[in-house]
This record gives structure tokens, C-alpha cells and sequence, in this order.
């Protein structure tokens, strides 16, 4: 019997087929597009997304049936998708607009007057999770101000799990690590109507899903879903946790002090804690990863494998791939270059929060080849999991690496820059294979997380870290700190206006919070029953 897993990713959407033993029988992939209608904004059409979905499913289960041998039918589906971000719908189900994604950066002002108010360090210190301009709250915020009538028009906000979930089975919720930031209570798994306020969002509660627990992200899929994937209506369906928790199961990450670095869209590192962290320099978020029982304190960055594609196209080379065969023939701090990797339009969200940063090379001379300055790339985005590592204040022994841009070189750079053994999984496509063991679990197939990720996560090769290379990256780091610290003392570009541009354009000091969240024109239709 097969698993058929979905990944919606913000640039790629897959659909990948496990056999009973966790083996990827049947995978296909399809890009998705961007849209970015204005400076600093991210968005997608949600149709496309689901199009896209239904694209993958059918070409992965074409691809299952042309296998030679007897056909081995589907019996679940499992999926996991791009957290955060305002995925807004009507009373019928239908989008009010384009979904705005988790790298958005229109409310970068709001977000910046926010932290300057002290807004964000209480909500931090309330469920260990720092905003930024791609989740709800700011994005609600912006709306209210920019878009009331959209806010109007909305009957939920969901992401694009819960877009997906509402597709398959027609029931409208959220899952818990996808509620986690900003609003959860993490002791009570509901939302916390302090948090609400605090953002000045009170009247946003109509607008925010019903959170459901850890075994109540189950429910059949309906005969419409069905007739456009070409599966059995009826078939059990889970809502896994979004990306980035789904990828740390897929790679083996569930007990506490495990970690893994995600070396993709985002590099996003993940420690597993039994408890949510609210001390030390507000940083990161916290996920609810198991119920009550375990968080995920996630770094999830604004800046991971576009940089390289940046640099590559910039040093005229074919991708990723070329970029790190020409940075591994320079030596390992780039002869005195450093390189800070923060080229988001939105800036940058963990391990620190600054809408405005930007990157840039520093210590470039005419001595400096293209090999140093492609090494210089790696190095500092190497050293940004460093930085995770140091925020999250946890101690790690091992450090599991996925994502598309994990090439043996920089696996082991990542060892010698953070001091701590990496490891990489035999697996390709991680979100979905831990959308399938997650799917195992909450199906009955699997007693626990632990038995499932022991049972099917295969590890392929380690690096342990070279005492000699990992002091000088220690050193390293404290330069690239130093940098980083004269670039934003400096407003992050030279004559740059600390006021900085708005996503609309308008200068100066950030914006008044705006007005209060609108109720719709009408109570909006009572939708249909959950299902769970």
C-alpha cells in the first residue's frame, strides 16, 4: 500500500508516492510563481497553488501506475506546506485576493514601530515567538490600514496548508505549529486573546481558525477533491505540521536537543525543546511540534538558497552547483573577505529582526578573485547557522542538513563553521517524508514519532568538524558580528535614510498603528461542520 504525500513549497509544489518500507516511489515536482506586483511584496495566486497541486498528484500517480508489476493503490495522503504569511478566503471558500506569503514586506514599517514600542519583546515574552512583517498579525495590521474592504470581505485566514486542507476535505482549521506565531497560547493550544490585543487586533479573532490538536488533523476527502486528483473519495487525509516542523521530522529531528538545518528558500535551523524558551534576546519562533509535549525553536531566515542563485548569476556562472565547485578553490575565510548574505528585500527575521538590513562584500580589493568572493558566499551564509545556534542557546551534538542546496563541500564547511558534526539524510525530498511519517502517526500505523522516524529515517554521510578550520571560524565570526554591527549602525548602505521607504514609498518614521480590523458587511455564513 503507498503514502501520497504533497509539499507546497513557496517556489516548488511535489507530490511524492512512499512504499511501505518510507521508499520514494514516484516524485513530481512543478514550479510555482511569485508574484511580486510591487516593491517588497510576495504573493501567489491560490487557484494556480491548488492547480499546481492537482498537476503533481495526477503526474505522481501516472508515473505509480506505469511501474511494471501490480498496482499498489493509495491509502492515505499526507501533506505540508509554506507556513505564515494571509492565505484569505470568503464565506464560500474563495479567495478574496492573492495569498500573501511569509516573505512579504509591506509591513515592514508596522513591524519596525512595533519593535520600537516594545510591542514585539512582550509578545515574545508571552509564547517565545518574534513576528515579522510575513505573519498574520503584521499583515492584518497593514490591511486594516491599506485594505479594509479585503478585510471585510474575508471570512478566514488561512495559510496554505489550511488552503489545501479546505480544498481537499472542505473543512476550514489551522494546525497548531502553523497557528504557533503569533497568536497561540502554547499551554492551552488556543488562541490568547492577550496576544490579540497586544497587537491591537482584537476584532481579527473572527478572521483566524479553529486550531486543531495533534490527532484531529484527520478528515476524508471529499468526491470534488477526488474527481480532480483521480483518487477514491473518502480517503483519509492529514494535515501535517508546516515545512519546516515537517522537514525536521523528515530528517529525523524529534527528541529533545536534536537540530537540523534546512539549506534551502530559507535556512532555517530547528532545535526540539520540551518547552518554550521566552528568556534571552527575543529571536526565532517557537512551534508547537507535539501537542504540549515538545516545541521546535525555529530560526527560519529571510535569506538561504537565492543568495547563491544571485551569486551565481552574478559571477556569470550556471547555478548553484558551479558556484560551490569555484568557492572550494579558495581557502576557507576568502583571503580576508567577508560577505553578509542579507539581500531580502524584507530584510531579515532570524536570528535577529530588521526589516532594512542588507548584505554586501566587506574587506574587497583588487587582490580578490571570483573564487574568493563565491567562497566568501558560503562562508557567511555558513555563518548564519552559526548565529542560529548561538540564539537558540541550546546544547546540540548533532546537526542534520536537507535541502537542495547541500552539497558535500559545504556540508562539511558547516561542521568546521558552527564546531558541531553534520550529517545528511539518504532522503531527497524531506518535507514529504515527514509529512508521511506524520501521516503514519496520526493514522494509527505508527504507535509514535520516535518509533516511525526510527523505523524509516535513513542518515547517509557525517562530518565531524577540524579543530583548526572550526577555531578560525570562530574568529571569523566574531569579524562577520562586527561587520554586521557597523553595517546596521550605518542604516545597512552607505547614505542610506534610517527612516528608510515603506513598501508604498513613503518616507520616514513608521506609520501610526492603524485602525481597528473591520467586521465584514454581514455575520458571515456559518460554513460546514467539522469533520475531524
Amino acid at each position: 500500500m503507498s503514502v501520497l504525500t504533497i509539499d507546497v513549497g513557496t517556489t516548488m509544489i511535489k507530490s511524492v508516492v512512499f512504499d511501505d518500507q518510507g521508499r520514494e516511489t514516484a516524485v513530481s515536482r512543478l514550479a510555482t510563481e511569485v508574484l511580486r506586483p510591487r516593491p517588497g511584496r510576495a504573493e501567489q495566486d491560490m487557484d494556480a497553488v491548488w492547480n499546481a497541486v492537482v498537476c503533481t498528484v495526477r503526474n505522481a500517480l501516472s508515473e505509480l501506475a506505469g511501474r511494471p508489476g501490480p498496482a499498489d493503490p493509495v491509502w492515505l495522503v499526507s501533506f505540508t506546506a509554506q507556513g505564515d504569511g494571509a492565505w484569505l478566503v470568503d464565506d464560500r471558500g474563495r479567495p478574496t485576493g492573492p495569498a500573501i506569503l511569509w516573505s512579504d514586506g509591506r509591513a515592514g514599517d508596522l513591524v519596525g514601530q512595533w519593535q520600537q514600542d516594545g510591542v514585539l519583546e512582550a509578545a515574545f515574552r508571552r509564547n517565545g515567538s518574534l513576528t515579522c512583517a510575513g505573519m498574520p498579525n503584521a499583515i492584518f495590521a497593514w490591511l486594516a490600514r491599506h485594505d479594509p474592504d479585503r478585510l471585510a470581505r474575508s471570512h478566514a485566514s488561512l495559510t496554505a496548508a489550511g488552503w489545501l486542507f479546505l480544498r481537499l476535505t472542505s473543512v476550514t482549521a489551522v494546525d497548531e505549529s502553523d497557528a504557533s506565531a503569533p497568536f497561540l497560547d502554547h499551554a492551552t493550544g488556543t488562541y490568547d486573546p492577550y496576544l490579540l490585543d497586544l497587537f491591537g487586533l482584537t476584532g481579527a479573532e473572527r478572521l483566524l481558525p479553529k486550531v486543531l490538536g495533534e490527532h484531529e488533523r484527520i478528515a476524508e476527502m471529499t468526491s470534488e477533491a477526488a474527481g480532480q486528483l483521480g483518487l477514491p473519495a473518502g480517503l483519509p487525509v492529514v494535515m501535517a505540521p508546516y515545512d519546516i516542523a515537517a522537514t525536521a521530522r523528515g530528517v529525523g529531528v524529534v527528541n529533545p536537543g536534536q537540530a537540523c538545518s534546512i539549506l534551502g528558500t530559507t535556512l532555517c535551523t530547528e532545535i526540539v525543546r520540551t518547552s518554550v524558551d521566552t528568556t534571552g534576546e527575543p529571536s526565532g519562533i517557537s512551534i508547537a511540534y507535539r501537542g504540549r509535549e515538545r516545541v521546535l525553536r525555529a530560526f527560519p531566515t529571510l535569506n538561504g538558497a537565492e543568495v547563491l542563485g544571485w551569486a551565481a548569476r552574478t559571477l556569470h556562472l550556471s547555478g548553484p552547483p558551479e558556484l560551490a565547485r569555484l568557492a572550494f578553490e579558495s581557502e576557507p575565510g576568502a583571503r580576508g573577505l567577508m560577505f553578509l548574505p542579507y539581500l531580502s528585500p524584507a530584510g531579515e527575521r532570524a536570528p535577529f529582526l530588521d526589516g532594512h538590513a542588507r548584505g554586501g562584500f566587506w574587506g574587497l580589493s583588487l587582490e580578490h578573485t571570483r573564487a574568493d568572493m563565491a567562497r566568501a558566499v558560503f562562508d557567511g551564509l555558513s555563518l548564519v547557522l552559526r548565529d542560529s545556534l548561538t540564539a537558540a542557546r541550546t546544547h546540540v551534538t548533532e546537526l542534520r542538513l536537507c535541502g537542495g542546496a547541500n552539497s558535500d563541500a559545504w556540508c562539511a564547511l558547516i561542521a568546521d563553521a558552527t564546531g558541531v558534526p553534520t550529517a545528511r539524510s539518504g532522503d531527497t525530498e524531506l518535507g514529504a517524508k515527514g509529512a508521511f511519517l506524520t501521516g503514519l502517526v496520526l493514522s494509527g500505523a505508527e504507535s509514535s514519532m520516535h518509533s516511525a522516524a526510527t523505523k524509516y529515517v535513513r542518515m547517509r554521510s557525517s562530518w565531524e568538524p577540524d579543530p583548526e578550520r572550526t577555531a578560525q571560524y570562530a574568529e571569523l565570526y566574531e569579524d562577520f558580528l562586527h561587520w554586521r554591527a557597523l553595517a546596521r549602525e550605518a542604516g545597512w548602505r552607505p547614505g542610506a535614510d534610517r527612516g528608510a521607504h515603506s513598501a508604498d514609498g513613503a518616507a520616514g518614521r513608521p506609520p501610526a498603528l492603524p485602525h481597528p480590523v473591520p467586521a465584514p458587511p454581514e455575520p458571515p455564513a456559518q460554513g460546514a461542520p467539522h469533520r475531524v
